[in-house]
């Protein structure tokens, strides 16, 4: 018997929430970085008459720039609804009275707008440094081209440039520089003539480039310094008590040194200005066609450990709608009752671009109060490495964790964070670069490791072997295990590969 087939149709509800215009708007703007934002700002302006840039000297600014500033007790947070916002942007009155009504509501107004008679008569904004669209690699090889050398020398310089990692160091040993170029290059150099172009290269600019460790990194930046007793003082800190400056260990280096407090404070005021990663942008500038990296966030520490979040507003205009395009439409208001059919069409067309005009301006409000909270967060969790540039002191942090304390969506975090830089008073970091993996030493021990900390414990290691017999992966990952660092062997040869660290062959002496 034939079996009869039947069909039930049944509904469902479901909620699906979808973005508006105007959020889509926020979103696609958040996630530019500066020099995108700055491009898109243009278009804008060229594209809706109803938007306009004021004109500073006009209207009695006497700064070339403004850069919003935000503390790092900056208290405006915003969950993820409230950044999206709601699409209700009709304007509601465009009066022209005087300079600050061409904004439509009070929280139009910029920041700096509101607190401009709070500045000092002529205090000028501190202008802010860029990166150049010349590779780090490039500058030093033109400093290379001005030296006199021999042309086998300058290939061994030039090979020794390009061996430099990020931060601007030669991880690699003598030995190993010389199989390489041996084996690559077809050049044979003994350890000696290494070192003698090596000592060329750490006299080029910045000072520290070139060094082989933290330490002689430190010291080829003091050794530049006019001679002083304090000088002398900052050489045996490093020289002699390094590992206890780098522990904060005080009374360790007055007692060994014989120094009072007070001229150890001296010499830590000038040590903390030294940069330990005098090549910081040079991983970040090759292999990208050298494009220009500006920064998006400008982080200052002072001497007094506090540390402040800015906008880098350098070059992005003060937006407002258009007086005339406002007047007009007040006026075809006014009139509405008794308008023609060309006349509505022309209201239509003059509301249109309003509406679109003070959209616009309100996304670029939200996107910079977006990013502020975001790098506020950052900087409340990483805030020791801004105040020494200690990259062993990074916390471990992803995603979440930033959002959870700028009360923001995972995706918003992710969004600012991707293309973004940061300038510090250590250099220009991508802010990838503040999300560090984090590792448990073992089941038993809450203690979280930073990745950056596996790294140096690893250098250690590598530092500490038999050169004679260097260690495979597989004997370090060993190694580190029974340290505590429980890693595979795959990631042990991922770091190692970020350190610069030739295998177990080529470290061989």
């Amino acid at each position: 018997m034939p079996q009869k087939s039947t069909q039930i149709q049944t509904q469902s509800i479901q909620q699906v929430q979808t973005l508006s215009p105007q959020q889509i708007m926020v979103v696609k703007l958040l996630e530019l970085p500066k020099q995108e934002f700055e491009e898109r700002i243009q278009t804008e302006i060229l594209d809706n008459p109803a938007l306009e840039t004021v004109d500073k000297a006009v209207e009695g600014g006497s700064d070339d720039y403004e850069m919003e500033e935000y503390g790092e007790k900056e208290d405006r947070q915003g969950d993820e609804e409230g950044f999206l916002g709601n699409d209700d942007d009709s304007p509601s009155d465009y009066s022209d009275n005087d300079s600050l009504s061409d904004y439509r509501t009070e929280d139009d107004i910029p920041d700096y707008k509101l607190q401009e008679q709070n500045r000092n008569r002529g205090e000028v904004a501190e202008e802010i440094p860029f990166s150049d669209i010349t590779s780090f690699y490039d500058e030093l090889k033109d400093q290379l081209m001005m030296q006199n050398l021999t042309e086998k020398e300058r290939g061994i310089g030039e090979y020794l440039i390009g061996s430099l990692d990020d931060d601007g160091l030669l991880r690699k040993s003598l030995s190993s520089v010389a199989d390489e170029l041996a084996i690559y290059q077809g050049v044979n150099a003994n350890e000696d003539e290494l070192r003698k172009i090596l000592k060329v290269i750490q006299s080029f600019d910045p000072a520290g480039i070139g060094a082989r460790d933290l330490q002689e990194c430190l010291l080829l930046q003091i050794r530049r310094k006019p001679d002083s007793p304090l000088k002398k003082i900052e050489q045996d800190i490093i020289t002699r008590c390094l590992d206890d400056f780098m522990k904060k260990n005080k009374d360790r280096i007055i007692q060994r040194l014989n120094i009072t407090e007070e001229t150890y404070q001296e010499a830590l005021t000038e040590l903390t200005k030294l940069n330990p990663r005098p090549g910081s942008s040079l991983g970040e500038a090759i292999g990208k066609n050298f494009q220009q990296i500006i920064p998006d966030f400008i982080i200052d520490a002072d001497d007094d450990g506090n540390v402040t979040v800015s906008l880098n507003n350098w070059n992005v205009p003060e937006l407002r709608l258009s007086r005339e395009f406002s007047q007009m439409l007040d006026e075809q208001i006014r009139n509405k009752d008794n308008q023609s059919k060309s006349q509505k069409d022309a209201f239509l067309f003059l509301k249109q671009k309003v509406d679109a005009a003070q959209g616009f301006i309100n996304a670029v409000k939200q996107r910079q109060h977006t990013l502020i909270v975001t790098m506020n967060a950052i900087v409340d969790i990483q805030k020791a490495f801004f105040q020494t540039g200690d990259e062993s002191l990074l916390k471990p942090m992803i995603l979440k964790d930033v959002a959870e304390r700028a009360h923001l969506d995972i995706s918003t975090v992710s969004r600012v964070s991707n293309s973004k830089y940061a300038q510090t008073n250590f250099g220009i970091y991508p802010l990838k670069f503040f999300f560090i993996a984090g590792f448990k030493k073992n089941d038993d021990d809450d203690e979280i490791l930073s990745s950056h900390e596996i790294k140096r414990i690893l250098r250690e290691c590598v530092d500490e072997e038999d050169k004679n017999s260097p260690l495979t992966d597989d004997e370090l990952a060993s190694l580190l295990k029974k340290k505590g660092y429980p890693i595979a062997r795959r990631t042990v040869a991922k770091y190692r590969l970020q350190l610069n660290i030739p295998t177990a062959r080529l470290r061989r002496e």
